[in-house]
């Protein structure tokens, strides 16, 4: 890993002045983070893979790269340690959202 790019994501991370950094930034950063410390920034990473997922006009009309957002923010989610007290919450939303997904998908 390394660890400029690190470095450099923690310092963006505190010089947002936000809870939860969104959108193309926000995921870059997360999925970097998540590599290093899973526990502390995989809940956020899962939150901005739905989110983006559900409200990007990048991906609005790329339903496949939709699933494949909702796909990774299940998997990260899953792989929270049960005892993480936003496991249940972010798993949930990253479950439904997929759900929600593929009903809104035409049957084949």
């Amino acid at each position: 890993m390394d660890q400029d790019m690190v470095m450099r994501a923690r310092v963006k991370l505190l010089s947002a002045n936000r809870r939860v950094v969104r959108g193309t930034e926000g995921l870059r950063i997360y999925r970097l983070l998540t590599q290093v410390a899973p526990e502390v920034y995989g809940s956020k990473l899962a939150y901005v893979l739905v989110e983006e997922a559900t409200t990007s006009p990048l991906v609005r009309e790329l339903p496949e790269q939709r699933l494949a957002l909702l796909d990774e923010a299940v998997t990260v989610a899953t792989a929270l340690a049960a005892a993480n007290p936003f496991r249940g919450k972010v798993l949930a939303r990253a479950l439904a959202a997929r759900q929600r997904e593929l009903a809104a998908r035409p049957a084949k």
